[in-house]
């Protein structure tokens, strides 16, 4: 009997000991950063993130996603910055902004992805101190992921998805994601189509408004503003039947389109308060005031009406975006 245990003992101790060394046996996952190294043809990518020393972020214990521009996109990205434009002189502020426009704070499989939705880069908005990030529109329908409005806009289309690493997840995009102005973001989503119609035309039925997209275009990180961009359903029920600005005049569309856009610089939703009065860039000024409910946030014009904001916080380069559900109006 004792002799029977012995065996016994031996033989678990030896089972243990065989699914240790199996374990140790089994290779380690790669990081983001083992996975962009060992693969030839993210070379560039490697460069660039030693160049900016996020190397060490993306080997990191951190969870994130990075879309990751293949060499063929990286070349192209230069070819647009000039002639003889590569990783290696590219200026190294610009790169590094670039590549944070790649990277998610927290892993986002393709099929976690909904039909649109926006999420935050690690590209800071400024140099200030806990800047706010810039946004990036992400769309998918089907198997197909679009960024940023695609290769058509600024952005690009994942290629190859879901490619595992240990902290997060990598998916293969065809361009280098470009980082949005106010105006590419408005392009970039559908439901802003009908702002995007009234903000580029030159003609027609909303006039020449070329000023007020040379406008939009002019500002920066130093000179940002604040845009409450109405969606498609907000234009249908200003100019239908009723709509306070069916038959506007092209002067009369210019403040309109001015009204939208506030003169106080990029204010993110939690700097706006109860019955705070926003400037807009009317000429005069014309101003409307914020009002804060439970959870909502609307914006009040000179008719007293109110737009709800559906989505807020939209950063751009060169200001911020909060969608709302009315086409405001000013006094004409």
């Amino acid at each position: 009997m004792k002799n029977l245990i012995k065996k016994m003992s031996i033989a678990c101790l030896a089972i243990t000991m065989f699914s240790c060394s199996s374990d140790d046996d089994s290779p380690a996952q790669q990081t983001i950063a083992d996975i962009a190294i060992a693969n030839a043809d993210f070379s560039i990518l490697e460069t660039a993130l030693t160049r900016t020393n996020l190397v060490a972020t993306l080997d990191g214990s951190g969870q994130f996603t990075v879309f990751a521009p293949t060499d063929a996109a990286f070349n192209t990205f230069f070819t647009s910055l000039g002639a003889g434009v590569n990783v290696n002189n590219v200026d190294v502020n610009v790169l590094k902004a670039i590549l944070l426009n790649h990277v998610i704070g927290s892993e986002i499989k393709s099929t976690a992805i909904p039909a649109s939705t926006y999420v935050s880069t690690l590209s800071p908005f400024n140099s200030a101190t806990n800047s706010p990030t810039i946004s990036m529109f992400v769309q998918k329908s089907g198997a197909t992921v679009t960024l940023n409005g695609g290769i058509d806009s600024k952005g690009a289309v994942v290629t190859t998805a879901d490619v595992d690493a240990s902290n997060g997840v990598i998916h293969i995009v065809n361009r280098v994601i470009q980082i949005p102005t106010l105006v590419d973001h408005v392009v970039d989503n559908p439901d802003f189509d009908s702002l995007q119609t009234a903000v580029t035309s030159t003609g027609g039925a909303f006039g020449d408004q070329s000023a007020v997209l040379t406008a939009l275009s002019g500002l920066s990180a130093t000179t940002p503003a604040t845009l409450f961009a109405p969606n498609n359903a907000a234009f249908t029920a200003a100019l239908g039947v009723g709509g306070f600005a069916n038959g506007a005049t092209a002067a009369q569309v210019t403040k309109v389109l001015q009204y939208h856009v506030t003169t106080a610089g990029n204010v993110r939703s939690n700097q706006l308060s109860n019955n705070q009065v926003v400037p807009m860039f009317t000429d005069p000024v014309q101003n409307t005031t914020i009002i804060l409910g439970t959870g909502t946030v609307d914006v009040r014009d000179t008719a007293s009406n109110l737009g709800r904001v559906f989505q807020a916080d939209i950063q751009a380069s060169n200001g911020v975006i909060h969608g709302i559900n009315r086409v405001l109006q000013p006094v004409l």
